[in-house]
């Protein structure tokens, strides 16, 4: 088939991926789609695990070791058949803990580490680089296998350029797939249907495949039976040791390998998916695993001597001119591959921006704090990490000249990945596990690893002397990297995981033994051990009033956006009973805003950054004690105490604050009934007078026009007075009569604009609008909204203490709602005074600016009540903000 053919097919195959991942994304915001969340495509997300190793691998690693092979699958099998409560509770500490890759629930789970975070970070990037490699060596193969010569397409280049492109190919479409949002769980929902329908793809390439080999080729079932006889892979021998150590590693692997960790945990929305996926999924691995030797039987009697038994899969149709099956055939390895690249490199690049570049950027700032568009940062940081684990897969596929069999490459990268086995299982199940010990075991299984087997990947030669291989470092011979401390005649795989694994996890324990936890890490470790007990309550370990709410809220929409930041501080105040202003940043509620964060940029990261404006976090006597207690009446006990004291503590608070709220409001009211008194007798005085004069008679005919003039338009600001109360009192009553109709959003603006023009006509004012996101038709009262427009506007008109003034209206539709924001440049209201804004009587202090009774944002806040939405002071905004919500159409009383 020509060249150009094939990659157009795969072009056509990547888009309609990337379609499917884009309409679900789109689809999934507003739980339109509830299948996505259900158990069958959680269960397909978890294909990753097979990737193109799986795919071409498995066939040539049954060719060359028998049924070997089956310890691959054998391995996830046992975990997810018997060990699916250990799955069962790393996914509740991922949700409880909002852990974003492996090496946050390490750095996690062992007091934040961040130091540990890198550490996991480097491991499993060292690691994941042979399988990367793998990746591109199958499509590198298939793609020279599948290609035709010059006469049909394009010429077929040589290896090298076409593992480059197709390495830059994967890392365009992973940037594109992965990064094109950051999300506050770190959840991709589109990115996880479109490995669900990969996942598909693949099962239904190498179960046709099969079928065509065993009832195509072959004669049957019996046929391949004999045919299996008469092969060499009926003289394979079983090696105990190696049969129990590959399945102990591929049983590690599907837990501690960075996509796997992404997909198993991560994305994980129902806990309750585990117990489809206990079965379904060991079944998925059946079916890809069940045409495997027929596959490579027939391919070893029907293919030259000397094919790569790796590429059965595609040779065996070829030969046989099913062009199309070899077509669906490699479209199932190339899905096997990008799948497992997308999904790695976003894991990876997550843990890179999250542990390496968001702690290096917090370090290197002159101020404490946050500023800047952090968002963009940690988008780019993730972008440039792609392309660099990319890259470090390409150099790896150079350096190791392309392994011939693929199982090989992909083991290696299992005993790497095994390495935070002992610290993952030690710190959800012993909470005598330190930090100490998980990094010197880490460390010290990483160089093992490193020493043992990953740098003598690369040949002879290569990174590591021939000499020293059959010598060992000067000279010593206990140390050869093949046969440490003297230990020969093992298989080197073997020998590299025993080892490693071994002197990790020993020191692990002695290490955790001889050393004592910091406080936070003993929090942590309650936490993550007692995880179904402790429910959702964490260890809270910031001090009181030590953070400054707006501070906090800046942060967070720097980092989560505006729209998530505001209903997470908006939901907080509900709870403290202050719905309208900020919340205070009590500890509990740093604690949940640290875990919102975390999300995002990691929990060291998110740690850091809270630290920077909150202090250093403090852990009282009483956590301490509630970690020492190991009795659940205790627990209990004490948690009980602990919501009974919140409670009272939140009621004095709101005593205090109602109390204080009242005082002032009785002096705003005094100062209103004395105002109301001089607004009320100055007319009337002035009435009164020139009634009297024009009384007299005998006046010239203008100055009697003059006086009459001055008592119409006393009597007109006696009645606007008039007016306001009584429409203040009508909207507080209910019994205001609406005029619905449908309006234009974008009119109304322009109404309101134009009639607050006359506020301060004098001052140049700059106003800032989106006038297509304005074109709104709602079904309200358009009076009485342009009326609370027009009151925000002209209140900023006056208010606004800004140089070069400027207004800034912003609409967002979500859902069946719109909300309208008016925010200036000004210096904004105090603290002080956002707490009455909204009440009758409420004046600035400078009363002489306010040229009003105080009345204007009560009347909004009523008339907002009768159109079904509200209005609110948005704080933080760098002035003064207020958001107006109402819905799309206001349906009529009955």
């Amino acid at each position: 088939m020509p060249f150009d053919i094939l990659v157009l097919a795969c072009l056509c195959y990547v888009i309609l991926l990337f379609l499917v991942a884009f309409l679900v994304e789109r689809r999934s915001v507003g739980e339109a789609l509830p299948w996505l969340r259900s158990p069958l495509v959680y269960t397909l997300s978890l294909s990753i695990y097979c990737t193109a190793w799986t795919f071409y691998g498995a066939v040539g690693y049954a060719a060359r070791s028998g049924l070997e092979y089956l310890t691959i699958y054998l391995g996830p099998t046992l975990v997810f058949v018997g060990w699916w409560w250990v799955l069962r509770k790393l996914v509740r500490i991922g949700r409880q803990q909002r852990v974003t890759s492996i090496a946050d629930l390490i750095s996690s789970r062992y007091g934040k580490s961040n130091l540990l975070g890198v550490l996991v970070t480097l491991l499993c990037v060292v690691a994941a680089t042979p399988y990367i490699a793998l990746q591109l060596q199958s499509v590198t193969l298939s793609f020279s296998v599948f290609a035709s010569g010059p006469h049909e397409g394009w010429q077929m280049p040589d290896h090298d350029s076409t593992s480059v492109w197709v390495a830059a190919g994967l890392a365009l479409f992973t940037i594109l797939f992965g990064t094109r949002k950051l999300d506050a769980n770190e959840q991709h929902t589109g990115i996880v249907t479109a490995i669900a329908v990969e996942g598909v793809v693949k099962l239904v390439a190498l179960v046709a495949v099969g079928a065509f080999v065993v009832w195509g080729v072959a004669d049957g079932p019996a046929d391949v039976i004999a045919r299996i006889d008469r092969s060499v892979i009926a003289d394979w021998d079983l090696v105990p040791s190696r049969w129990a150590g590959l399945t102990m590693l591929s049983a590690a692997a599907v837990i501690c390998l960075p996509r796997m960790f992404q997909v198993l945990v991560v994305e994980t929305r129902d806990e309750r998916h585990l117990a489809t996926a206990s079965w379904a999924f060991p079944l998925y691995m059946f079916l890809m695993s069940l045409f495997v030797v027929p596959i490579a039987v027939v391919g070893l009697e029907i293919m030259p001597e000397g094919a790569n038994p790796d590429l059965f899969v595609l040779t065996v149709p070829l030969d046989q001119g099913q062009g199309g099956l070899a077509m669906l055939a490699f479209l199932g390895g190339f899905s096997s591959a990008t799948a497992m690249v997308i999904v790695a490199a976003v894991a990876l690049a997550t843990m890179v921006s999250n542990h390496i570049v968001m702690p290096l950027w917090l370090s290197l700032r002159a101020t404490p704090g946050v500023a800047g568009d952090v968002r963009g940062i940690v988008l780019l940081a993730r972008r440039i990490s792609i392309a660099g684990v990319l890259g470090l897969g390409y150099g790896y596929y150079r350096l190791s000249g392309g392994s011939s069999a693929l199982a090989t490459i992909g083991l290696i990268s299992f005993v790497g990945v095994a390495q935070m086995l002992p610290a993952m299982l030690g710190g959800i199940f012993w909470r005598g596990a330190t930090r100490t010990g998980a990094l010197w075991g880490l460390t010290l299984g990483f160089a093992v690893w490193a020493y043992t087997l990953f740098l003598p990947s690369f040949g002879p030669d290569a990174v590591i002397p021939a000499r020293m291989l059959l010598e060992g470092p000067f000279g010593i011979a206990w140390l050869r990297p093949q046969a440490l401390f003297g230990v020969e005649g093992m298989d080197p795989l073997i020998h590299a995981m025993f080892w490693s694994l071994v002197l990790n996890g020993t020191v692990f324990c002695a290490a955790s033994l001889v050393s004592f936890p910091r406080p936070l890490e003993r929090l942590q470790g309650a936490a993550f051990v007692n995880v179904f007990e402790t429910g959702n309550r964490g260890p809270q370990g910031w001090a009181e009033g030590k953070a400054e709410a707006e501070e906090l809220l800046v942060m967070a929409q720097r980092i989560l956006g505006e729209e998530e930041a505001l209903a997470l501080f908006q939901s907080e105040a509900r709870l403290q009973g202050k719905e309208g202003y900020l919340p205070d940043p009590i500890p509990a509620f740093v604690e949940r805003l640290e875990r919102r964060l975390a999300g995002s940029v990691g929990a060291a990261t998110a740690h850091a950054m809270l630290a920077q404006l909150a202090g250093r976090a403090a852990v009282s006597v009483e956590d301490l004690m509630a970690v020492a207690n190991e009795t659940a009446q205790i627990m209990e006990y004490s948690a009980r105490l602990e919501a009974q004291q919140e409670e009272l503590t939140r009621t004095a608070r709101q005593l205090r604050e109602a109390n204080d709220k009242l005082t002032r409001l009785s002096v705003q009211k005094d100062a209103f009934l004395s105002q109301i008194s001089h607004e009320l007798r100055t007319p009337m005085t002035s009435i009164r007078a020139f009634s009297e004069i024009l009384m007299e008679g005998d006046l010239p005919p203008e100055m009697a026009a003059r006086h009459a003039r001055i008592i119409h338009e006393e009597a007109i600001r006696l009645t606007r007075l008039l007016d306001d109360l009584l429409d203040l009192s009508v909207l507080e009553n209910g019994s205001v009569q609406l005029n619905l109709g449908l309006a234009n959003l974008q009119q109304m603006i322009d109404r309101a604009l134009q009639a607050a023009a006359h506020t301060r006509p004098e001052r140049s004012f700059t106003i800032q609008r989106d006038p297509a996101a304005e074109n709104i038709f709602l079904y309200t009262d358009s009076d009485r909204l342009a009326q609370v427009f027009i009151n925000l506007i002209s209140n900023a008109r006056k208010y606004c203490d800004a140089a070069h003034p400027e207004l800034r209206i912003s609409v967002r539709q979500k859902g069946g709602r719109v909300t309208v924001d008016f925010a200036d440049n000004g210096s904004g209201i105090s603290k002080e005074s956002q707490e009455l804004i909204f009440e009758k009587f409420a004046r600035l202090s400078d009363q002489t600016r306010a040229g009003g009774a105080g009345l204007g944002l009560a009347i909004c806040r009523e008339v907002m009540a009768n159109l079904g939405g509200t209005i609110t002071y948005l704080p933080g905004q760098g002035g003064a903000a207020f958001r107006v919500t109402l819905p799309l159409r206001l349906q009529r009383a009955a």
